[in-house]
């Protein structure tokens, strides 16, 4: 999945930035705390999209 895409997802369900690290940005579900790093590659695997929804306890995206 492209980043970008993945990124306005998490938007979508209520998760925002908090701040760059090295190779990684930080990033927060604001309804329930969790935290995740999110790579900065152009690209992201499914199976590492489907680790972050599950770390962030939002849904995963069907047909998406």
């Amino acid at each position: 999945m492209k980043r970008t895409k993945f990124i306005k997802y998490l938007n979508e369900n209520n998760c925002g930035f908090v701040k760059h690290g090295g190779k990684h940005d930080k990033y927060i579900n604001h309804g329930n705390g969790k935290r995740t790093n999110i790579p900065r590659h152009t690209d992201i695997d499914e199976d590492l999209c489907n680790l972050i929804y599950k770390q962030l306890e939002i849904p995963s995206p069907k047909g998406k």
